[in-house]
């Protein structure tokens, strides 16, 4: 799942080293247009729905977390 995570990201943001980068959203790296284009990916490509509770930067700073939050989704 992180690899295909990690190809879908690097089609939205090809000049982000998503696997290296672990303060996403901290450091400013990705914006509310990139975060909103991500979801939209992990929607479409993984059948799930992210709420709005479910919009919060430590869910999207790192592969990883995007990862684990695919996962909790799942499980729902």
């Amino acid at each position: 799942m992180k690899e295909e995570l990690l190809t879908l990201l690097e089609d939205v943001r090809p000049d982000v080293a998503f696997d290296k980068e672990k303060k996403l959203i901290d450091e400013g790296i990705l914006d509310s247009f990139d975060i909103i284009s991500i979801m939209q990916v992990i929607e479409e490509k993984f059948g799930v729905s992210i709420d709005i509770e479910n919009l919060e930067p430590e869910n999207f700073n790192s592969v990883d977390a995007m990862v684990e939050l695919i996962k909790k989704l799942r499980e729902k």
